[in-house]
């Protein structure tokens, strides 16, 4: 089968926004897309809030978005895409492949997980699958991963994120980001005080009540990477 083929063959082109908040791996990225017939890429971003953004402005049919970025990370990003834009696919693009990563992405709505460093071949194989409704892993996930999590038992599936409300979960990002209270508060619009109540609140919920014990967590659980 001639993916690439299959993708000009479509009655429009696949329009594509790109989210990673490392320029030169955007660039990469874009240039291989602008490679495939039937593939346009509408826009970039660096960041979850940037994406959301974007989507309203240029409406693509696909994001393809790394799940560690700043502010408000990948799988916040892909969970306020799939309640407010449905209709819009999204293909994590990580250089994670433990199955916590690929578990999270999938259960917020993920499309397709696509290791950064998978071949450039699966790259049409996964915009094709998307599009046509599919949910596509890379070769190297699916065959281990899907012994362990069989499709349809992702949906009864539990990740310690999970216990955290959406709210929660971007203060957590935040604090492990180094971010002080002041300062979240001034990123969410919101007041120190609502910070302060929600800080307080996801640390009983996890049961860490130090900062360096949250940074711990949001690295495990993808929330944030090693960069930071």
């Amino acid at each position: 089968m001639n993916t690439t083929s299959d993708l000009k063959s479509t009655t429009k082109s696949i329009r594509v926004l790109l989210a990673d908040d490392h320029t030169l791996v955007r660039a990469g990225v874009r240039a291989l897309l602008e490679k495939l017939p039937g593939v346009e890429v509408v826009g970039e971003a660096s960041d979850g809030r940037e994406v959301i953004g974007l989507i309203k402005t240029h409406l693509p049919d696909v994001v393809m978005m790394d799940i560690s970025m700043p502010g408000l990370n990948g799988l916040q990003a892909l969970a306020r895409i799939t309640r407010d834009y449905p209709k819009v696919r999204v293909i994590i693009l990580s250089m994670h492949h433990n199955d916590e990563y690929v578990l999270q992405a999938l259960k917020s709505g993920a499309s397709g997980y696509l290791l950064k460093r998978a071949a450039t071949a699966e790259l049409p194989v996964a915009l094709k699958s998307v599009v046509g409704g599919e949910i596509y892993l890379s070769r190297e996930i699916n065959s281990q991963f899907l012994k362990k999590f069989p499709l349809q038992q992702i949906a009864r599936s539990h990740t310690p994120l999970e216990q955290l409300t959406s709210r929660q979960r971007e203060i957590l990002q935040l604090l492990a980001e180094g971010q002080t209270t002041k300062a979240i508060a001034s990123i969410l619009k919101v007041s120190d005080k609502t910070v302060e109540y929600h800080r307080a609140k996801l640390m009983a919920v996890l049961k860490i009540f130090d900062i360096p014990g949250l940074v711990r967590f949001a690295l495990r659980t993808g929330l944030i990477s090693a960069e930071f």
